[in-house]
């Protein structure tokens, strides 16, 4: 039998997948786990959400596991006792303890599977109790199933659609929370999605490619479009962080896009994020393209890039970035947005990393972010007909301001203009 050219050699691998050269990084990698309680995104003050537990990487999925079975205990005893709204909510943040328990693990294991039905199991929870109707949809795609939550809000009208993508760090259980759902408050559906990269879908092997994400959500927009209780003149895809990528990407593949907001920032040469962020995304794109060597997973990579496809985009967009952003350089941010023939602005959040917010602070989930509020703002408005305020322009939003929409936003590109 021969031996096959792209599979490492035993001396090239590790356990769960093939090693790469930021591996060398792992003991410094460990001590700023230790130190930070955070994985990546380490601007921020203050500690992040691991517990003092973790010590290490390896030992990430355990303790939150762990923390996932309390809250999960928790929920169920408060269930037990009549209190279906405080047991939702329990429900949720162990969906949540589940959900960055399971994400990283690096090869679909006995205790990814766990974690992951963990996850699945607690959500289901929280649809049974949710105060509106939330849907779990299987969308038929290329000979296997992509998956979605549709979050239905109540009317017996067609409503507008926000189609959601979250990140490569997080899924479709995410956001919206129930109990604050931004988008139903302004009288919008969503649709939160896993794509090829994403929660369930990495759990059925599907292999993300440089261009498959956009090729399953238009599967997921034929679905979405035969739904009455959806308009399907008024969809528009919130995309955030790595999902600010495949938002755009999407934007630029789908015609029936009406509306397109990509704030925290991932527009760049995948270059930053693979290698001068955290060794995190290495590994885990390692896991995501199911590549068998670096060489393959570089050359998948470099093929995910917004170069020559922004102008493609007919639809009004929203790209918003924090100035310091690691994993995209405001230089080569604005070489972006200048491709767009779009009606489009550009807000940049002054001295912000990457998850860029009005007021900042510390926020126990991602439901709790005002850039959530800000995104749903921004897509009524466009849904309405409303034109923009600043097409074309850059808005400069200064941490002592008053923010994107007002009045005396700065219209600059460098802080010193």
């Amino acid at each position: 039998m021969g031996v096959d050219p792209l599979m490492p050699k035993p001396s090239e691998q590790r356990v769960g997948r093939p090693r790469l050269q930021r591996d060398n990084q792992q003991w410094a990698f460990d001590w700023v786990i230790k130190e930070t309680g955070r994985v990546f995104h380490f601007q921020p003050d203050g500690r992040g959400e691991l517990p003092t537990s973790v010590r290490s990487h390896a030992m990430i999925s355990k303790h939150l596991g762990l923390a996932g079975r309390r809250l999960e205990r928790i929920a169920r005893a408060e269930a037990e006792a009549g209190h279906p709204e405080t047991s939702m909510d329990f429900y949720y943040r162990a969906a949540l303890q589940f959900m960055s328990a399971q994400h990283v693990l690096f090869s679909n294991n006995d205790e990814k599977r766990y974690l992951h039905a963990s996850l699945l199991r607690c959500f289901d929870e929280v649809r049974a109790r949710a105060p509106y109707r939330i849907e779990h949809v299987e969308v038929p795609w290329n000979g296997t199933t992509v998956s979605g939550n549709l979050h239905l809000c109540p009317g017996s009208d067609p409503a507008p659609c926000v189609f959601f993508i979250p990140g490569c760090d997080i899924t479709k259980e995410s956001w919206p929370h129930p109990s604050l759902n931004h988008a139903l408050q302004r009288g919008m559906h969503v649709f939160s999605f896993d794509g090829p990269g994403q929660g369930e879908s990495n759990l059925r092997g599907i292999r993300l490619t440089a261009d498959n994400y956009e090729q399953a959500a238009s599967a997921a927009f034929d679905y979405l479009v035969g739904r009455p209780e959806i308009d399907p003149q008024r969809i528009g895809v919130y995309g955030l962080s790595f999902g600010s990528f495949w938002a755009l990407r999407v934007a630029a593949h789908e015609p029936r896009v009406r509306a397109v907001v990509a704030p925290w920032a991932t527009y760049c040469d995948l270059y930053y994020l693979m290698t001068e962020e955290s060794p995190r995304y290495k590994q885990l794109f390692m896991y995501l393209t199911q590549s068998a060597t670096e060489a393959e997973l570089d050359a998948v990579t470099s093929r995910m890039t917004l170069d020559g496809f922004l102008g493609r985009i007919r639809c009004p967009t929203l790209l918003v970035s924090g100035e310091y952003d690691p994993r995209s350089p405001l230089d080569e941010v604005y070489r972006l947005y200048d491709q767009l023939t779009a009606p489009a602005e550009l807000w940049v959040f002054a001295d912000q990393h990457h998850a860029a917010s009005l007021v900042g602070g510390a926020r126990r989930s991602l439901s709790e972010a005002d850039i959530n509020e800000l995104a749903c703002d921004w897509l009524r408005d466009r849904f309405a007909g409303k034109a923009l305020a600043h097409p074309g322009k850059v808005l400069y939003v200064d941490p002592a301001g008053a923010g994107p929409n007002s009045s005396s936003v700065a219209l600059k590109r460098k802080w010193y203009e």
